[in-house]
């Protein structure tokens, strides 16, 4: 019996010793009686880039037991489509213009963002406590014991140093006997990257939406004549002059746009991959996860990924204006972030990088500009600008461009991941024109802001097939190293790739309707792309159809389509890029450039926050296994027999 047990317990160390170091093991009870009663801990607001415990509480509340998409669906309802980061995009320890605050000031402490000391924890006794009970704890973390005593239902909290295990004890006084019982307390750390295009960033969603006027305001239209204008909704806040003849200043238009955790890259909360690096820190108590967003809308793997790229938009503010006019490069950025770290805290290492890349290297945007522009005369200036791509040239790029440019950014990051490309998780884009399992049919519908636009039928089934057939799994060859990609090292090359979320997008793309849908949807964007008035006397007062305000438009209210239509994107965001040169810039905010790029640049064709939210649901899983994320381990040993004499 007792050479059993001897066997069981080298068994048992053994299991220890190799989930130790990532993982806290609770202790045994030391004495009788302490069988029902356990030690519980969690680290508090343990989503890094959150300033307050209130704005991660709100997930952790939201998510019980629900997926990401739900606990979406369920906080656009309870912000009435307002979304749930309109204020919390102001509580970051990363300002908007996307530097990170070092320290930050969290709950009115001085951390460190990237190479945080300690972590704060709270600590409670759970089980089969007497009433009335005593606890008296200590903390033991090599540096001296720390002791308090209070009432066993009351929570305890201290702070954790970072990679340093905490003894915790505590000792039961009641009318039952003294107890006593321990356990380990380890945070891991979790540092997590976000790299990739607009699917990464998470255009189409800003983080604080447009607020709309009821009213109109003009665009010239690039045919020319006094005739050539049309009024859509305005700014909410833009006091200036609605038509077509006044002049007012960029910066007065600018300061009543949308906001987003980054304008020059469009970055925002509600990509999948700020929403998965939330989910992991809501489903494991046990670890922290600090988090760095750098992923741009409009990054190539050569412009964006690795060098400098255009800046999307400029941050606006009550005084200022300020747009450096370009980006630098993620890859750039996320070494030297690394680097000040592991200057700082020698053992620091990259744990994870969420990416998404490759749609803009085959010119997707191209793809799209050439099913949607109708006009002939915005056809023709386009296709001369180079503007409008070919399914033909997308295919070239993707067989000759495409597999070099990621072998190239594969000996960029291999370093930054310790080798191991499968610390990449490589989240696959979603085919956005697929309803009821097939193409969506075209049209007007959903494309009517500006008059030239509407889905041709023919073109559309031509890039829908385009994506699915050749695209999709095009991509996931080359991330797997499989189809005949050369790798150097297959093995460590191989990212870890992720599209359970293709199939559900299916039924959801831009042209899903729902009789769930918001009712201003329902009744304002008309499905025949009839949604505004074209009298421009008329139009200037109200510009929709229904005859309802653009005002009662809610971004983040659930609806059946999970993909932006260029609608959406005008209400949501309207955005007046302006990362562009001087030379290039339009004339006036009435110009026709503005009409064109306001209804496309702040997300047509991108996924919706729901999307981005499916997204996330199929990310954690892959995440959480390259992590080993997953059930904690609890060893608890029996009592000694007794000595045989």
């Amino acid at each position: 019996m007792a050479i059993a047990f001897f066997r069981r317990s080298l068994l048992v160390a053994a299991t220890l010793a190799g989930t130790l170091a990532a993982w806290p093991v609770h202790r045994a009870a030391a004495q009788t009686g302490a069988a029902n009663i356990q030690i519980s801990w969690e680290v508090r607001n343990r989503f890094r880039l959150f300033r307050e415990e209130r704005d991660f509480q709100l997930h952790v509340d939201s998510m019980r037991n629900r997926s990401v998409l739900a606990s979406e669906q369920a906080l656009g309802i309870q912000s009435d489509g307002r979304g749930w980061a309109r204020n919390t995009v102001n509580r970051l320890c990363i300002d908007l213009a996307g530097k990170v605050s070092e320290p930050c000031m969290r709950e009115g402490t001085r951390e460190s963002y990237l190479t945080p000391s300690d972590h704060p924890v709270t600590v409670r006794l759970t089980g089969e406590v007497p009433v009335g009970a005593v606890c008296a704890w200590t903390f033991d973390d090599g540096e001296g014991p720390r002791q308090s005593t209070l009432d066993c239902a009351e929570p305890i909290n201290f702070r954790a140093l970072y990679g340093r295990r905490t003894v915790a004890t505590v000792d039961v006084s009641s009318g039952d006997g003294p107890m006593r019982t321990s356990t380990d307390i380890v945070v891991r750390d979790i540092l997590i990257a976000g790299l990739g295009d607009s699917i990464a960033s998470g255009e189409g969603n800003p983080d604080r939406p447009v607020a709309l006027s009821d009213d109109g305001f003009c665009f010239r239209s690039y045919s020319g004549g006094p005739t050539a204008q049309y009024y859509r909704p305005s700014r909410a806040a833009f006091k200036g002059g609605r038509s077509c003849d006044s002049y007012e200043s960029l910066q007065a238009w600018q300061r009543a746009g949308a906001q987003w955790l980054n304008a020059a890259c469009h970055r925002s909360l509600y990509s999948y991959q700020t929403r998965a690096a939330l989910a992991l820190a809501v489903q494991y108590p046990h670890i922290a996860v600090t988090y760095l967003p750098l992923a741009c809308s409009g990054a190539t793997i050569p412009d964006g990924l690795l060098g400098s790229q255009r800046a999307r938009e400029c941050l606006t503010t009550k005084n200022a204006s300020t747009c450096a006019g370009s980006v630098n490069g993620q890859v750039a950025e996320l070494r030297e972030a690394m680097g000040a770290a592991k200057r700082r805290q020698p053992n620091r290492r990259l744990d994870l990088v969420f990416l998404s890349i490759g749609a803009n290297d085959i010119d997707f945007s191209g793809l799209v500009a050439d099913v949607i522009v109708e006009n002939g005369t915005e056809r023709t200036l386009f296709k001369r600008a180079g503007l409008l791509g070919s399914v033909e040239d997308s295919r070239n790029a993707l067989v000759r461009d495409l597999p070099a440019a990621f072998g190239k950014l594969r000996e960029q990051l291999k370093p930054l991941v310790g080798g191991d490309m499968g610390r990449v998780v490589f989240a696959a884009y979603a085919n956005p024109a697929l309803v009821n399992g097939g193409a969506c049919p075209g049209g007007p519908g959903g494309f009517d802001v500006h008059p030239s636009f509407s889905a041709d039928p023919r073109r559309l089934a031509n890039v829908t097939s385009f994506v699915d057939r050749e695209f999709l799994p095009r991509l996931r060859s080359i991330a797997l190293c499989e189809g005949g990609v050369l790798c150097r090292n297959p093995e460590a090359d191989r990212m870890t790739f992720v599209d359970a979320h293709q199939q559900t997008f299916a039924n959801h793309g831009f042209c899903a309707r729902g009789s769930n849908d918001p009712e201003f949807d329902r009744a304002c964007f008309s499905p025949k792309g009839d949604s505004f008035v074209s009298s421009l006397v008329e139009a200037a007062q109200q510009p929709m159809v229904c005859g309802r305000g653009a005002s009662e438009f809610r971004a983040y209210l659930p609806r059946a389509r999970w993909i932006r239509d260029a609608n959406d994107s005008y209400f949501a965001a309207m955005t007046y890029p302006q990362g562009y040169s001087a030379a290039v810039q339009p004339a006036d905010i009435h110009d026709a450039t503005w009409g064109v790029l306001s209804a496309v640049y702040g997300g047509a064709i991108h996924p919706t926050g729901e999307g981005h939210a499916a997204m996330a649901d199929a990310v954690v899983p892959a995440a959480a296994n390259v992590l080993r994320l997953g059930a904690e381990a609890e060893v608890s040993q029996e009592p000694l027999a007794p000595v045989q004499q």
